[in-house]
């Protein structure tokens, strides 16, 4: 009778292992580590490039303030920032984050480094101006010297009271190699801010970036920006069609506003990208995000709005190893 005894106590243990350690965890998502329903759609409406025109300044405090942006990051090397940095300092919780830059790719419109030439060469063309592409940029820079710009550019903006809530990448030029992106992390972990990164992103650079990623850092599921092709088809109704097939978890909508005006039709003239990302698309991207089609949208498809301040938080309560 007690060897029964004994069996018994044993399948119940075994019984208990299998179902409390041996079954594989499902892993726990994005929107619910930020304490939503893992069903909830999150989004961070994110409008990029302040700073690079009074207009984009102007046009992208009011969409946040009156329209559905919460969030935006900012051109450091690019002339209007002290406009960005006295908004920042009479709204301390902006959610405002650094848009990494490393070209300068409007004509006749330029700029350059934050840290001295001297020490940054490979950066440069032969005027001094950063690269006007990302393949040319990737070709020349010595590694040391982007890491010594970057970090110039943060420290130059918390200088000025802006305290970065992410950092991005400005037309995506971190994500020309792994050596590249391995920085735009390492930054991102050493100054205690997410550094703007997706599932599905990763998925497309292969395993050479991924292998770079850690827990340390937090990625997003989708990253959503329109392309010329839906400028041409129609701007509002590329995204009503993101809101309307928005995934659950935590997304991204990159998006850039500004008026079209002097200023920005003189900023943007001569670029063979026009209209991509020109002053006209601007408009119509302010126009939409400042919109009741906007609000009403939004609501209807039952998406919530966040912040990266919201998310940086987790990076807060993660001990680090």
């Amino acid at each position: 009778m007690k060897n029964v005894y004994f069996l018994l106590i044993a399948i119940n243990c075994l019984c208990f292992w299998n179902s409390t350690y041996a079954q594989p965890q499902k892993p726990v998502s994005l929107a619910e580590r930020l304490g939503y329903p893992a069903g909830t759609k999150l989004l961070i409406i994110h409008s990029d490039d302040l700073a690079v025109a009074h207009s984009e300044n102007m046009a992208s405090f009011k969409a946040m303030s009156e329209g559905s942006v919460r969030s935006a990051s900012v051109m450091v090397p690019c002339p209007w920032l002290p406009e960005v940095a006295a908004y920042a300092k009479s709204h301390p919780n902006h959610d405002l984050g650094l848009h990494l830059t490393l070209t300068s790719e409007w004509l006749p419109y330029k700029w350059g480094p934050v840290a001295s030439q001297n020490e940054v060469k490979s950066l440069v063309d032969s005027a001094g101006y950063f690269y006007d592409n990302c393949a040319a940029l990737a070709m020349a820079a010595k590694p040391e010297e982007v890491e010594k710009e970057l970090r110039a550019q943060i420290e130059q903006a918390k200088k000025l009271g802006i305290h970065p809530t992410h950092l991005d990448s400005h037309m995506g030029c971190l994500f020309q190699n792994p050596v590249l992106f391995s920085t735009y992390l390492k930054l991102g972990r050493e100054y205690g801010v997410p550094a703007m990164i997706s599932r599905d992103f990763l998925g497309e650079l292969g395993p050479s970036f991924t292998s770079v990623v850690t827990e340390q850092d937090v990625v997003v599921d989708h990253i959503y920006t329109a392309a010329p092709e839906d400028y041409t088809k129609g701007m509002n109704q590329y995204y009503l069609n993101t809101f309307k097939n928005l995934e659950a978890g935590v997304s991204v909508l990159l998006i850039h506003t500004a008026a079209n005006d002097a200023e920005m039709d003189g900023m943007t003239t001569g670029n063979i990208a026009c209209p991509a990302w020109c002053a006209a698309w601007r408009q119509v991207d302010f126009d939409f995000f400042t919109s009741d089609l906007c609000r009403k949208s939004l609501a209807d498809q039952q998406i919530k709005l966040i912040t990266w301040r919201e998310v940086g938080k987790l990076l807060k309560s993660t001990p680090k190893k």
